[in-house]
């Protein structure tokens, strides 16, 4: 029986059970959304002390302006260089499947998605606003709203500021480690339900949408499934392969925070459990607190995968035959817009409606089309935006010799070949 007190197993039997409840009794399901979302927003709560705390004791024990500043660009060029071969991949994958030729639009004007479309008008997607963006107008404010990339800009200044200050930070920078590894506990038992989360999650999804509707836009799902399958394995398995380690034995490593994501289909709920495996995987502290956060916004391979992806679809749906000049600039628009989404459910239609509008030859109202199965592709997405960010720790630690693998290894450690 101790098998089923693995947080592993009672996760994947919560998936299966939440599948049943919803398809058996989908009014009862689609009534247990409530589990998932007090879960998300548990997680949501520790998240930013936790970012804060992380990225401050990174950054004051680093000492070193310069290091930081190396390590950040480093990681920006790396976001950006996968992320856009993530985008090219989806729109080859799709133009040569070619899934939304021929698609039967009926029924399409019942669909409402005018809280997308609101939502992408109010959102500042040019690179101005974006840049600015990133400064807090009040630090306590964007703790409140947790907004990672202001959080992340404070504690990088604030822990210059210590590291500036050498030894008489120290009594703050010991305070800060406690607090961090307060809030991880605090992590560890909002985890004890991640379960009840899973459950809740897919009852919902199965109860309010159906396995029927799986079967509607399957060949999209399908191209979406295997690309990001093919992403994981290919591209970041020749990166993993370059930096010296296994991306399948990485995959194993990280199996509990791939299935909560899985079970509640946001890549966010498994970020303080991910910063804290890398740092045991043997990533250092400072490289985990720079380059985790930050590609929560700027390294989401799932999500570009599907932008470029779902974008074609409808245009294909559509009958919108585009050149390749237009679908470079397609790409290009891209490349912007899908940096400034979160790592949270339904961020992914926000930020497709902000790239239609910006692409008027491809009809926002469009998106409707995605509707019905969009939440069982944001799985894909979300797990496949948390693995590329694992990877990229790792690639960056190892770069710039960050990168500690425990000396002993037990049956938990990770897998690392040479």
């Amino acid at each position: 029986m101790r098998i089923f007190k693995n947080l592993t197993v009672q996760v994947v039997i919560a998936i299966i059970l939440g599948i049943l409840v919803g398809q058996f009794a989908p009014k009862f399901g689609a009534e247990l959304k409530v589990l998932a979302d007090v879960f998300v927003k548990l997680i949501k709560m520790v998240i930013p002390p936790i970012v804060f705390f992380t990225v401050v004791n990174g950054i004051a024990g680093m000492g070193d302006m310069k290091k930081v500043g190396k390590i950040g660009g480093k990681a920006l060029i790396y976001f950006e260089i996968v992320t856009t071969i993530a985008l090219a991949i989806g729109l080859v994958v799709v133009n040569i499947i070619k899934p939304g030729v021929g698609f039967d639009k009926t029924g399409l004007s019942g669909a409402d998605i005018s809280k997308y479309t609101k939502a992408a008008e109010e959102t500042s997607h040019g690179f101005i606003d974006f840049l600015v963006g990133i400064i807090p107008d009040n630090v306590v404010n964007a703790m409140a709203k947790g907004e990672l990339l202001p959080i992340l800009f404070f504690a990088v200044l604030f822990g210059l500021s210590l590291a500036a200050m050498g030894s008489a930070a120290q009594p703050v920078i010991n305070l800060f480690d406690k607090l961090a590894h307060g809030f991880f506990g605090v992590v560890n038992m909002i985890m004890r339900v991640s379960p009840l989360a899973a459950f809740g999650a897919m009852a919902y999804t199965i109860g309010t949408f159906g396995l029927d509707s799986l079967k509607r836009l399957g060949l999209l799902m399908g191209s979406v499934y295997i690309t990001m399958f093919l992403f994981i394995v290919v591209v970041l398995g020749l990166i993993a392969r370059f930096f010296n380690f296994n991306i399948f034995s990485f995959i194993k490593y990280i199996r509990e925070e791939i299935l909560l994501v899985l079970g509640t289909s946001s890549s966010e709920s498994a970020l303080p459990r991910m910063m804290e495996r890398l740092e045991k995987y043997g990533c250092s502290k400072s490289v985990v607190g720079l380059v985790v956060p930050t590609g929560y916004s700027f390294n989401l391979d799932g999500t570009s995968i599907y932008l470029s992806m779902a974008a074609l679809f409808i245009a294909q749906a559509y009958g919108v035959d585009l050149s390749v000049w237009q679908q470079l600039t397609l790409l290009g628009i891209l490349m912007l817009t899908s940096k400034g989404a979160a790592g949270v459910t339904g961020s992914g239609f926000i930020t497709l409606a902000a790239t239609l509008a910006a692409f008027p030859m491809i009809p926002v109202e469009g998106i409707a089309l995605l509707l019905g199965v969009d939440r069982f592709m944001s799985e894909a997405r979300a797990i496949t935006n948390l693995i590329g960010n694992g990877v990229a720790a790792v690639v960056i630690a190892k770069h710039e010799n960050e990168f500690h693998p425990p000396a002993l290894s037990d049956e938990k450690s990770p897998a690392i070949s040479a």
